[in-house]
């Protein structure tokens, strides 16, 4: 009856909203005020604070139909770059490389290109998550009726020499340095 209880109690705060100061939310890094249970996570240690994890490193993910890799590496005046290419069979993949910034939880890519194809990405330390929608500007990335909508690359690395080691479909650098 007692761990229930505990479990109980633990659930009812989770949904509580939590009263924040500034100040917690200027420490963690964040816009978005971590809730008290998470808080509480990642002080005891159980979850690492997404915030201090760079996010430079090689997220890939193989399946069925291919592979799905995102690079992140260094680059100028403290910048980061990416590469990614998601595949979604034999003729259908969707491929880029520009900027990538960090914002919390979010990771802010800007492909290099004409259109101006911005995507807001989450990004929890272990994985980068694209959202289930994304700017009609970036169809231009993808071939016939791929898209990147909903992709998610889970990390396989943590270091820029992985990352600019990580190849294309065609053997070429994903991370073009």
């Amino acid at each position: 009856m007692r761990r229930s209880g505990l479990a109980l109690c633990l659930m009812l705060a989770a949904c509580q909203p939590a009263a924040v100061s500034n100040d917690m939310a200027a420490e963690a890094g964040s816009d978005v005020p971590a809730s008290g249970l998470e808080r509480a996570a990642i002080e005891s240690g159980v979850i690492t604070d997404a915030a201090k994890i760079s996010p430079v490193g090689l997220f890939q993910r193989r399946h069925e139909a291919g592979r799905d890799a995102l690079c992140v590496v260094p680059g100028a005046k403290g910048a980061l770059r990416f590469g990614l290419e998601a595949n979604f069979g034999e003729q259908l993949a969707c491929r880029g490389q520009g900027t990538a910034r960090r914002a919390g939880d979010k990771l802010i890519l800007r492909f290099a290109g004409g259109d101006r194809c911005i995507i807001v990405a989450q990004y929890d330390g272990d994985q980068v998550a694209l959202p289930g929608v994304v700017d009609l500007a970036c169809a231009q990335l993808c071939d016939g009726r791929a898209t990147l909508e909903g992709v998610s690359f889970p990390r396989i690395a943590g270091d820029a020499g992985t990352a600019l080691r990580a190849q294309g479909t065609g053997g070429d650098p994903l991370c073009k340095s």
